[in-house]
């Protein structure tokens, strides 16, 4: 068993990582999607998926080629960070710890609203706020004790939550009608770039399963292939639920907005589906929380050690279990505030533009990277194409970017104002000290 300079201890191979990497991506949002995208483009919704899943590949292209040489923890906070320094790596570690605690708080409410439609005893608050402790102690204890034990649960919760979406797929073939895939008309670009923003953040999570990277055997090997395996995995499957979800429902799955593949399910398999299916949901909302808690606890630590965070606790390491355990606690007991007080509303118009920053800045530090070191090892990734792959993607990104709305803009350039002179503080008083 290897370890690492921060004392960590390297024990996540290649499926290890790729199950963390799904996990994280295949969320909530898969078990609404399907009605999200038909009711846009209709039977069309292949180009869609076929767009996002290409430029969703760019960028994942940058991330495998900068993750095969920085391999510390932090993943995309450790990348920008030692390409651009210590002032956009404290911003990368806010805007990424905040939009990930954020979207926690909403996955820990959204799955307590699933568990209180079975059963309504989960509608109570004092019981919400119970659920929400024993959610997020649970899962802190259990990455406490090692890596090792929150790979296990990790890889337990991402197996359990693709068999009810695999057994639909593969049982609801015989209840497609063919009619209700046939394409009958092509959409215009925009159409397709519309939709494609919401589906690319259905892609989003791999940036935050990486930051274990310190954990990780062989990083400059592995993680390059879990982002493949990923991304490629979680492309099929999206596809597949879409055209199966299309087959069975036809023009009247756009109407079903909250629960689509519940309604797929209750065609195929009868009222039992549509509980099959909401537990299932229950079930991806956990493990998106298993491997949040297991990964983004590692930016804080990592960014302590780095003093952009004025934090040094956060950097400890236990003795006996090798972990860095005062930033799972201190992430676990801020998820689990949030999620208890609300508040994570008042964050979702700064937490898509932050994952879109994050994605910026990983793409311009492989550009960055290529120009301080010149040639990689024959052990390191490197994207075929010169430049091409990394300009595209920050071509697409900001595309992106343009897409959001004035007051988003607006509110997102305040946030950052008030991010610049907190740090411009921060370090002053620490030459005072």
């Amino acid at each position: 068993m290897k370890e690492t300079n921060e004392h960590l201890k390297r024990e996540v191979g290649v499926w290890g990582l790729s199950a963390n990497l799904i996990n994280i991506m295949i969320g909530a949002g898969i078990f609404a999607l399907p009605a999200i995208v038909a009711a846009g483009l209709g039977t069309s919704s292949i180009y869609a998926y076929l767009f996002c899943g290409l430029l969703i590949t760019l960028v994942m292209l940058c991330f495998a080629e900068i993750g095969s040489k920085v391999t510390t923890s932090g993943g995309a906070y450790t990348y920008i960070e030692s390409s651009f320094g210590p002032y956009f790596g404290f911003l990368t570690v806010i805007l990424f710890v905040l939009s990930a605690l954020s979207a926690d708080g909403a996955v820990a409410n959204a799955l307590v609203d699933v568990l209180g439609s079975i059963f309504p005893f989960f509608k109570t608050d004092y019981v919400r706020t119970l659920v929400f402790f024993i959610l997020f102690a649970g899962l802190g204890y259990i990455n406490v004790k090692g890596i090792k034990e929150g790979m296990v649960l990790v890889k337990t919760i991402t197996l359990t939550k693709l068999i009810p979406l695999l057994l639909l797929i593969f049982f609801s073939w015989g209840h497609v009608s063919f009619n209700n895939l046939i394409i009958d008309s092509t959409p215009t670009i925009s159409e397709v770039g519309a939709i494609s923003l919401i589906l690319f953040f259905a892609f989003q999570g791999a940036e935050t399963g990486l930051s274990i990277s310190g954990e990780v055997k062989k990083p400059n090997r592995t993680i390059p292939r879990a982002i493949f395996i990923s991304i490629i995995g979680v492309l099929i499957l999206y596809i597949l639920i879409q055209t199966v979800s299309q087959g069975v429902l036809g023009a009247s799955l756009s109407t079903y907005t909250e629960n689509p593949l519940s309604m797929v399910a209750q065609q195929v398999f009868g009222p039992i589906g549509f509980t099959i299916i909401t537990i299932g949901a229950a079930i991806s909302m956990l493990g998106n929380l298993s491997s949040e808690i297991l990964s983004m606890p590692r930016v804080l630590f990592r960014a302590s050690k780095d003093n952009v965070l004025p934090l040094r606790p956060l950097s400890k390491i236990h003795d006996r279990f090798s972990t860095p355990y005062i930033a799972i606690i201190t992430y676990a007991t801020i998820g689990f505030l949030l999620a208890s007080l609300g508040g994570f509303e008042q964050l979702a118009v700064i937490s898509s533009a932050s994952i879109l920053l994050v994605y910026l800045g990983v793409s311009l530090s492989v550009i960055s990277s290529r120009r301080k070191s010149g040639k990689t090892t024959k052990h390191q990734f490197r994207i075929p194409g010169g430049y091409l792959v990394p300009i595209l993607s920050v071509i697409i990104i900001v595309w992106l970017l343009s897409n959001l709305e004035r007051k988003e803009v607006i509110g997102f350039g305040v946030y950052i104002a008030i991010l610049t002179l907190i740090y411009f503080l921060k370090d002053k008083f620490w030459k005072r000290k």
